[in-house]
């Protein structure tokens, strides 16, 4: 009987990654990738999850091939090497489109050339399955951590969620809510108290006050820094001056029309976002009162539209980007120890008034 000889396992060469590469930009795969430069999957992965069990030569000529051909990992294949994921969740719950896309934007600069990317999950607060739709979302993605944006961020039964799937969180609220490292508070009473100083130092003595819904923490910090802060200055605000709306433009409309038809009539209103001062403009234009001689408005957080309405609206500056940009900064750092966190002091940002040309002293 004849015997075969035995087959000699020879080693693959690492083919030139010039050759063989007519592959449409950003379409390669890893399996393309190990073909073109002759090496294993497992080669071409421990080299993306930059491993030293790699020849330096091999390692060279699969990041040029990589470079060439436009390929990048997906983050989430990147999290099962690595038993996590390189991905970072922003939930929110606001009617605000400018205020979400700064934070996003701010979100994005911390990630940048960090290696995780940013994925989204707006929700409605108001629907009982909220919580279970977020934690859904958190464990599906396998979220290396989650932003979360008022007013979602106030509410602890979805911080108790998270916490009870291992998940990490950073809340951004008005009012500290949690361990230090797990919040960027943004202080909006004092910033409501800072409008109030404003528009009395100018002599205006009959306010008009347009609130964010209720159950927004926002609401009671700007608010009430707001009443605070004319009461400190011997001005009482009638509670019927008082107007809940929603954020929205159009509710900055119904807010101004209520409160412009009081007798006596307002000399400024405060709005509390930059939304709904707009909504002031539209609802004074109706009356054929002009702005700032018969009426004075200030909003909240600057938005680019407090600098694209005419007259320019005098408004509170909120760093909204930053606001994102710190919050993932903080997930990206190590996890402080449970008795560091305990003691940590939260971030702060200090919001501050920008006047602009919607505000003066009243006529008289």
């Amino acid at each position: 009987m004849t015997k075969t000889a035995p087959r000699r396992s020879r080693a693959r060469p690492v083919q030139d990654p010039s050759q063989d590469t007519a592959l449409p930009a950003g379409k390669a795969t890893i399996n393309d990738i190990a073909r073109l430069t002759g090496v294993s999957k497992k080669t071409v992965s421990r080299v993306i999850n930059d491993s030293p069990l790699v020849h330096p030569e091999t390692r060279e000529k699969i990041l040029a091939l990589m470079k060439q051909l436009g390929y990048t990992p997906d983050p989430q294949a990147r999290g099962l090497a690595f038993r996590r994921s390189f991905l970072i969740g922003m939930i929110y719950d606001n009617p605000t489109a400018q205020y979400i896309v700064n934070m996003q934007y701010g979100a994005l600069d911390a990630l940048r050339d960090s290696g995780y990317e940013l994925v989204v999950h707006p929700c409605d607060s108001t629907q009982e399955d909220y919580i279970d739709s977020v934690r859904r979302f958190a464990l599906q993605q396998k979220l290396h951590g989650v932003i979360l944006i008022p007013r979602v961020s106030e509410d602890e039964q979805l911080a108790a969620a998270l916490r009870e799937i291992g998940v990490r969180y950073v809340r951004i609220a008005s009012i500290p809510l949690d361990a230090g490292p797990q919040m960027v508070v943004t202080q909006d009473r004092q910033a409501g108290t800072e409008a109030a100083n404003y528009l009395e130092s100018l002599g205006h003595r009959t306010l008009g006050l347009i609130t964010g819904p209720r159950r927004y923490r926002s609401t009671i910090e700007r608010g009430g820094g707001f009443v605070e802060g004319l009461n400190e200055r011997g001005v009482e605000l009638p509670a019927d001056y008082t107007y809940e709306g929603g954020y929205t433009f159009e509710s900055g409309v119904a807010g101004a029309e209520y409160l412009l038809a009081k007798s006596p009539r307002p000399t400024a209103i405060f709005a509390c976002n930059d939304e709904m001062a707009a909504g002031v403009y539209k609802a004074a234009m109706r009356r054929g009162l002009s702005i700032p001689g018969d009426l004075s408005v200030v909003g909240y957080d600057d938005s680019p539209l407090a600098s694209q309405l005419w007259p320019a609206l005098t408004t509170i500056h909120l760093p909204i980007r930053d606001l994102g940009r710190q919050a993932a900064q903080m997930l990206l750092s190590d996890e402080p120890a449970p008795d560091e966190a305990a003691t940590s002091a939260p971030r702060l940002v200090t919001p501050q008034l920008v006047v602009r040309d919607s505000s003066q002293r009243p006529k008289g």
